[in-house]
């Protein structure tokens, strides 16, 4: 007999996997909201960085100091969602693969 919905819920591994997604959903979202609001709000508030930002790399360079760090956000971006699928291929599918079997 298949279990309901009911039984996968007090499931402790399926509750183990709702908890440890949240919580990892949670860090890597405060994660990216620091670094992309840090970054606005340095450029809007600290007219010093902005002066920083805008200084070239090299002499005769029309590539930025804010160039980079712009690139960085968005690297960061990619690079936190890399770190959610790599959990989840390690450990999330592999809970969800026994939560199935047990519930079946």
């Amino acid at each position: 007999m298949a279990a309901t919905a009911l039984d996968i819920e007090k499931n402790p591994k399926f509750q183990e996997l709702v908890a440890t997604r949240k919580t990892l959903g949670w860090t890597l979202s405060a994660a990216m909201l620091a670094i992309y609001f840090g970054f606005i709000l340095l450029v809007a508030f600290n007219k010093d960085l902005g002066n920083l930002l805008g200084i070239p790399l090299a002499a005769g360079s029309v590539t930025t100091v804010g160039i980079v760090v712009g690139l960085f956000v968005i690297v960061s971006a990619f690079v936190l969602t890399g770190i959610y699928v790599l959990r989840a291929n390690a450990r999330y599918d592999e809970l969800t693969r026994q939560i199935v079997e047990e519930s079946k």
